[in-house]
C-alpha cells in the first residue's frame, strides 16, 4: 500500500481480520497499527487475484487451498539470530543439564524443545552452545526439536542457510567450524537486500534438529510432539492478550515432563498468568519449572 492509496479496511473489516487471526494463531494484533495489517492484508489479495476483501475472506474461510496458513505467515514475527538470549544458553549447560541427568542413564534421552524456533537459528544455537560448552555431550542422547505456527519460516530452518547478521554474535571460528560459505546472492538469511554472502550450516548439524510445524494455541497439535525436558519459548507470549496466553502457559506446561523447565525470553514472566510452574533462580538466568509431583 502506498501513501496515496486508502485505507482498504473499515473499521469493521479490520476487526473481523485480527479477529480470524487471533483465532488461528492466539496473537492479537493491536488496531493501531492498521498500516501493518492493510499492508500484509493486500499482499495476499494480490497474491489470490481477490478483487475485494469479502472474496479474500470468502476464500479464507472455505481454505480449500491452503490459503489460511499463507495468511498466518504473512502476520508472524521472525526477528532472531545465534546465540540470542546467551544468558540462557549458559544456565543451560552450568544448571539445568545437571539437574535433568541426576539419577538418568545416558540412554534416556534429553529432549530440548524451541517452540516457536522461527527460522531456526534458536535450535541450532543450542546444538551448537551444548557441543561447545558440555563435555558430558557426547555420552548422552540429546533430542533437539524445532517448532513453527510459519511454514515459510520452518522451509528456511530445514535449509539452514543464514546471512551476515544472524551470524553476528558467532565467533570466526564458530563460523569456520559449523558452516559452510555459500554463493553471494544467494539469499541467505540476514544477507541483506538483493542478497549478500550466505553461511550454510554443516549438514551433520542440520541433521541434529528435526522440525515441524506446530502452534502454540493447539495443545492437542502440541502434545502430539510428546514432553520435553527443557522448551525454550521466547519473545512470543508478548504478542498475545491474557487469554490466549494463560491457553499457551497451559499448553507448555502440559509440554514438559515433571522437572522439566521454560525459558521464556528476558521481557517475558509468568507473573500475569496463573500457572503451576515454580519460579527457579540460577545463577545466569530465571526459569520455570514444573513441579516433579504435579499433573496435567
Amino acid at each position: 500500500m502506498t501513501p496515496d492509496e486508502p485505507d482498504i479496511l473499515g473499521e469493521a473489516d479490520l476487526a473481523r481480520v485480527c479477529d480470524l487471526l487471533y483465532g488461528h494463531t492466539g496473537i492479537l494484533v493491536p488496531g493501531n497499527r492498521r498500516p501493518f495489517i492493510e499492508r500484509r492484508v493486500l499482499e495476499r489479495m494480490r497474491a489470490t487475484g481477490a478483487g475485494t476483501l469479502p472474496a479474500y475472506l470468502a476464500r479464507l474461510r472455505a481454505d480449500t487451498d491452503g490459503e489460511v496458513q499463507l495468511f498466518v505467515n504473512a502476520f508472524t514475527v521472525n526477528e532472531t539470530y545465534f546465540l540470542r538470549e546467551e544468558h540462557q544458553l549458559r544456565c543451560l549447560t552450568a544448571s539445568l543439564m545437571g539437574v535433568l541427568t541426576a539419577g538418568r542413564t545416558p540412554d534416556d534421552p534429553i529432549r530440548i524443545w524451541s517452540m516457536p524456533c522461527a527460522t531456526g537459528e534458536e535450535p541450532y544455537s543450542v546444538a551448537i552452545w551444548l557441543l561447545e560448552h558440555w563435555p558430558e555431550v557426547d555420552r548422552w542422547e540429546i533430542e533437539i526439536v524445532g517448532s513453527d505456527i510459519d511454514t515459510r519460516a520452518l522451509a528456511t530452518a530445514e535449509a539452514g542457510r543464514y546471512g551476515a547478521r544472524a551470524l553476528g554474535r558467532l565467533s570466526p571460528a564458530l563460523v569456520a567450524r559449523y558452516f559452510t560459505p555459500g554463493a553471494a546472492g544467494s539469499g541467505g538469511k540476514g544477507g541483506g537486500k538483493g542478497g549478500g554472502k550466505s553461511w550454510r550450516i554443516l549438514p551433520e548439524l542440520r541433521g541434529s534438529v528435526r522440525f515441524t510445524r506446530r502452534n502454540l494455541v493447539d495443545g492437542a497439535g502440541m502434545a502430539r510432539e510428546g514432553r520435553f525436558d527443557v522448551v525454550f519459548c521466547r519473545n512470543v507470549l508478548i504478542y498475545f492478550d491474557d487469554a490466549s496466553r494463560k491457553v499457551a502457559a497451559g499448553n507448555l506446561f502440559a509440554a514438559l515432563k515433571p522437572g522439566g523447565f521454560l525459558c521464556l525470553g528476558h521481557t517475558e514472566s509468568m507473573a500475569r498468568i496463573p500457572s503451576r510452574f515454580v519460579t527457579r533462580r540460577f545463577p545466569d538466568a530465571i526459569v520455570y519449572q514444573r513441579p516433579e509431583d504435579a499433573h496435567d
